[in-house]
């Protein structure tokens, strides 16, 4: 198995970051700072894994914003790492190609969904054994530790990667998702039953309503929170960010024992 190898650290507010690789797959993850209000009095801390979008990656401006909110709020670890074909990671013949047939489709004012959904579920295949890979490298870092709640937080792409990932990876017990077509999720979205907050933007021009609502209907959780604001599929409120820290919040934070009294 591989282990993560820190490259680079820095600190700003409370919260420490600290770039890495593991077994060629570079990524970042945040904690809390040594001494701050949020790090944990002691012993390990619940994990959030981050998927970034399609064509960011894991150092896009929402992404350490996403991180900071769940770090400083929470006293969470936050990990992202690029996902196949972006970031600091080379580009496949396949991936060039999807993409410029993307650029095609968008030029000519065609719809992008199909392209996205087929592309999505190609880099989700390849993705979803990075991040256990990855899970399994930062499980072993003492402040986080084996065995701890795990949680996933990715909108987009990071919704096509996370579906098919928190179906297959039992540590994850409460997923943030949202803003994606059904078509190859609704089929592992019905083996997921942790808790889910769902993401859906009303007037998205891109990913139809009903889309939306199909996915979020597929999911078999009985603990499931559609979040659906107005607005274009870039105008994603920021305040959501900061309900998907309170949502991880309620449900990654491990009850403390009730006193036994004698």
């Amino acid at each position: 198995m591989h282990s993560v190898q820190f490259t680079a650290e820095t600190s700003s507010d409370g919260v420490v970051e600290r770039d890495f690789t593991m077994g060629g797959i570079p990524g970042v993850l945040w904690s809390p700072a040594p001494g701050s209000a949020s790090a944990a009095a002691s012993g390990p801390a619940p994990l959030v894994l981050m998927g970034h979008g399609g064509g960011t990656h894991k150092k896009w401006p929402a992404m350490p914003g996403r991180a900071h909110r769940i770090v400083y709020g929470c006293g969470f670890h936050v990990a992202c790492i690029d996902a196949p074909g972006h970031g600091d990671r080379p580009r496949t013949a396949y991936d060039e190609q999807e993409i410029a047939a993307l650029y095609r489709a968008r030029e000519a004012g065609e719809p992008e969904g199909p392209i996205v959904v087929r592309y999505n579920a190609h880099l989700a295949e390849r993705a979803v054994p990075e991040w256990q890979a990855t899970l399994d490298a930062l499980q072993e870092l003492p402040e986080i530790g084996a065995g701890g709640p795990v949680g996933y937080y990715g909108l987009n792409m990071g919704t096509a990667i996370g579906v098919p990932l928190t179906a297959a990876d039992p540590r994850i017990t409460a997923a943030v998702l949202g803003m994606h077509w059904p078509d190859a999720l609704a089929a592992p979205a019905r083996r997921i039953t942790v808790p889910v907050q769902f993401h859906l933007q009303w007037d998205d021009e891109h990913i139809p309503r009903e889309a939306g609502l199909a996915l979020f209907d597929a999911f078999a959780s009985t603990e499931k929170t559609l979040h659906a604001n107005a607005g274009r599929h870039k105008e994603h409120p920021r305040f959501e960010a900061d309900s998907a820290a309170r949502f991880f919040a309620r449900h990654l934070t491990r009850p403390v024992p009730a006193p036994v009294l004698s």
